[in-house]
């Protein structure tokens, strides 16, 4: 339990302080939330846990695999003033975006 509420700390500090940095810095909020500090720490998190390194290679790709496909959340984003689109729409384009994103994920990882 007390490993359980630690990862839950770390996390929420690091999304909290993220999203506190981005009212004064932006730039380098975003970059910082790009770095892959989760999949460190997740990757850490969970070879601790399970202490199987097939399990933590395979974690290792699906998110490497991942990661490109997860930027299509930002597509809306990008076209937003173009196409004129409101945040909410962004938003939920990009959330959709997502789950046809994670259909591909898996395809992909089938060939892997």
């Amino acid at each position: 339990m007390f490993l359980f509420i630690s990862k839950t700390v770390i996390a929420a500090l690091l999304i909290s302080f993220a999203s506190w940095l981005s009212g004064k810095r932006p730039d380098l909020a975003g970059f910082i939330v790009a770095l892959p500090i989760a999949t460190l720490i997740a990757l850490v998190f969970s070879h601790a846990d399970y202490q199987n390194p097939e399990t933590s290679i395979a974690f290792a790709k699906s998110i490497f695999v991942g990661i490109p496909i997860s930027l299509l959340f930002f597509v809306p984003f990008l076209l937003a003033e173009k196409l004129n689109i409101p945040f909410w729409g962004c938003y939920f384009g990009g959330i959709t975006l997502l789950v046809a994103g994670f259909f591909l994920h898996k395809a992909i990882l089938t060939f892997l």
